[in-house]
């Protein structure tokens, strides 16, 4: 059967397109407050029911929600986001939606990422702002989920034979496209056995939204396969790590607002502002967009890694960037934040991102020079000299970081805020009581 790509407006569509096409189950999707999804299926009979009044669910079993005496949760189906499942077989399809989360009385629960994002996205659309991103998800290949067997040693841009990853590439772009995701291109990565595949920008909740639903096809079509897809950030010591670049812009009555024709940066003063913000705030922010132990072997000096807080153009060692691909061109205006990675909550990341750009625009944050040179290669003194300071260096800084953050807190709520550095702070106390293999090479033959 052919299934179409659907734009429901309401529930009246989903309840019509579930009839028409024969759906067998539509499953509800929804992140806990570090972005892992969680699903759970209703049967089409349920779904008029679901739609008016929600489906409810034991939120104390979800990381980051309710107590549990406070555990009953309903999730709201979100019509506009129905779609059929690429990967289940066609002729039982299938489907999903995104929910919303609402305590029993009806309001937003505060704990729930989408609501968080959606409560910035209405600042900012107050302000006659609409955001858009546009993030680029590194993953790796491997042969299955208990080492790192690597299904390539290609490189960047490596075409067949040495791009062995070409045909999973290509069914993941199929699968995302049937469900309504545009693909611009895709290709293989700088490290062996990893790739990329990049998706047109858009508002930033439906952005969120095909976030999550790109890494669960890539997961799922790369089990068909035979492989394991993996969006953690640095599995391969001496390789590059995966990071996920978030290209965004904001947009007013039709017009990017960061664009300037008579600007020699082609930069408007909001746009200014806006990464002046980003800068000012990305250590507070760095437990978000960078929330894993592991995100940290990936932020080091080198292996095209953005560690150090300035900007560019040109210079992709530096935190964030200005593309220069199409020069004076008003659409194609943006700035890139290259330290997040793909394995952040996607809702919270582009939440505490437009956060900061827009406090960096309230407040006129001046922004200083580019910086074109090669960062890695500075000493301590030049980089002082620049003002250039560095992302933290581990999550136990990054949480500590965030911890005095007003930014943070207020973007997130105190809910989320809270519980987020209470489980980093635990995942910091378990990593760091570890024996590894390294300590036991490096220590046991010598001490």
């Amino acid at each position: 059967m052919n299934i179409p790509i659907f734009n429901c407006r309401n529930a009246d569509d989903v309840l019509k397109a579930v009839k028409e096409y024969d759906i067998s189950f539509v499953q509800f999707w929804f992140v806990d407050i570090l972005g892992t999804l969680k699903s759970f299926q209703v049967t089409p009979r349920e779904l008029e029911a679901a739609f008016e009044e929600g489906m409810g669910f034991d939120g104390s079993s979800i990381l980051g929600f309710a107590r549990v005496e406070e555990s009953d949760m309903i999730a709201m189906p979100d019509p506009t986001s129905f779609q059929v499942l690429a990967w289940r077989p066609a002729e039982r399809p299938v489907a999903r939606m995104f929910c919303d989360i609402h305590t029993p009385d009806g309001q937003p629960y505060a704990a729930d990422s989408r609501y968080c994002l959606r409560r910035v996205l209405r600042k900012c659309a107050e302000k006659g702002y609409t955001y858009y991103c546009g993030p680029e998800l590194e993953f790796f290949l491997f042969g299955n989920d208990r080492g790192t067997e690597l299904l390539d040693h290609g490189g960047y841009f490596d075409a067949p034979p040495l791009d062995l990853g070409n045909s999973i590439r290509r069914d993941i772009i199929f699968a995302l496209e049937q469900m309504g995701v545009a693909i611009e291109y895709s290709h293989h990565e700088v490290a062996p056995s990893q790739h990329e595949i990049d998706m047109r920008y858009a508002e930033a909740l439906k952005m969120a939204d095909i976030t999550m639903t790109y890494r669960v096809v890539v997961k799922e079509v790369a089990r068909k396969h035979g492989a394991y897809a993996t969006f953690m950030p640095k599995p391969i010591y001496g390789q590059n790590g995966s990071g996920m670049h978030v290209h965004q812009s904001l947009f007013k009555n039709g017009k990017n607002l960061f664009f300037d024709p008579s600007d020699k940066y082609h930069l408007s003063s909001e746009g200014k502002s806006y990464i002046a913000g980003i800068l000012k705030h990305a250590r507070e922010f760095a437990c978000v967009t960078n929330q894993w132990v592991n995100s940290y072997k990936r932020l080091v000096p080198g292996y095209e890694a953005p560690v150090y807080v300035a900007w560019a153009r040109r210079n992709r060692s530096a935190l964030v960037r200005v593309p220069m691909y199409k020069p004076g061109k008003e659409a194609a205006t943006r700035m890139e934040l290259r330290c997040p990675d793909p394995a952040a909550n996607p809702y919270l990341t582009f939440a505490v991102m437009l956060a900061a750009g827009l406090k960096g625009m309230e407040q006129n944050y001046p922004l200083p020079d580019p910086v074109e040179a090669d960062i890695f290669h500075m000493d301590q003194e030049t980089l002082d000299s620049h003002g250039i300071t560095s992302l933290p260096g581990s999550l136990y800084e990054a949480a500590e970081e965030m911890r005095k953050s007003e930014l943070v807190r207020e973007t997130l709520g105190d809910h989320i805020f809270n519980k987020l550095y209470e489980n980093k702070i635990m995942e910091w106390d378990l990593y760091r009581t570890q024996v590894t293999q390294f300590e036991l090479e490096r220590y046991l033959p010598v001490l």
